[in-house]
């Protein structure tokens, strides 16, 4: 990817369909074991890897049936570092993985109906997606920097790094991204009180990457729209907002956390309220799911009366 792309010509003014929760939509509702809570490593066994092409297909589907673009976002949101060695990856299995990743996800892009359809390099969190980062900036970019390489020597349209706790850790893939020559989304999750874990107001996140090391855009996910409703004021950050990710649940992270079985939410209690985000986000370009939730909720936001 060149580092002259830009990063307004890649959505291009559209509007893209993106997937649900994969991994709660795969160990909760395909019986799929999951260790550390990491769908990456089943692009690396063909069952697992045809598991994930149906998996997509569903929202090709969806994309297709509202004449709109397909995001396909790799299941990379684990590989890194520290998840890649809890699972036994060294770092040259994670490059592997990674690469096989984004090949998986470019085949299902090529294959699928909908008019246009990109591929997004997905990056996590180093740590828990519900708790604070701690890490500074610089070590943040020097932490990500290989996994975001991989993802750009690989081809992908842009890089997405999603459930981001911290402004810092944030801004350190945002820094990775530009040495690699790859756009690069960013996308915060909030609690119930619409701030980040680490206690930043949303705004105040946006804020501090701008001023610094601004995203090419930005996002929410993991959290209910009523949850995301908190962090709004009505002020022109909320412009800058692109990519929307919700959870199906109105339960906060800790819940989430501790819940032993999957809550799906009420389907036209997500939509509504997602609904009532709309005027507020008037960026809002990417829409997609979280956890607990499929296709089918995403239909629903998408007003779709295809699930696949």
């Amino acid at each position: 990817m060149s580092a002259q792309v830009n990063a307004s010509d890649i959505l291009d003014g559209g509007r893209w369909v993106s997937d649900g929760g994969l991994e709660t939509d795969l160990i909760f509702n395909r019986g799929v074991d999951l260790p550390e809570f990491a769908s990456f490593p089943l692009v690396q066994d063909e069952r697992g890897a045809e598991l994930l092409r149906s998996y997509y297909a569903e929202y090709s589907a969806i994309a297709e049936v509202c004449g709109e673009g397909l995001l396909v976002e790799t299941p990379t949101w684990r590989a890194n570092a520290d998840w890649g060695r809890a699972l036994g990856y060294d770092a040259d299995g994670l490059d592997r993985v990674n690469r096989e990743a984004v090949a998986l996800a470019r085949g299902v892009a090529d294959a699928s109906p909908a008019v246009r359809s990109l591929v997004s390099g997905v990056v996590g969190p180093r740590g828990d997606g519900y708790l604070a980062a701690r890490s500074g900036v610089d070590e943040a970019a020097d932490y990500h920097a290989p996994q975001v390489r991989v993802l750009a020597s690989e081809g992908v349209d842009l890089v997405h790094a999603m459930t981001m706790t911290a402004p810092d850790e944030a801004a350190g893939v945002v820094r990775a991204a530009r040495m690699a020559g790859v756009p690069v989304a960013i996308s915060f999750t909030v609690e119930t009180d619409g701030r980040l874990p680490d206690g930043h107001r949303l705004s105040e996140a946006i804020g501090i990457l701008d001023g610094a090391d601004p995203a090419d855009w930005y996002g929410v996910n993991c959290a209910h729209p009523t949850h995301v409703a908190a962090s709004l004021d009505g002020r022109s950050w909320q412009d800058k907002v692109v990519f929307f990710r919700p959870n199906a649940s109105t339960l906060s992270h800790d819940e989430l956390d501790a819940a032993e079985d999957l809550d799906p939410g009420d389907t036209a209690f997500l939509v509504d309220s997602t609904d009532a985000l709309r005027p507020q986000l008037p960026a809002l370009a990417v829409l997609g799911g979280c956890c607990g939730t499929d296709s089918s909720h995403v239909a629903a936001l998408w007003r779709s009366p295809s699930s696949g």
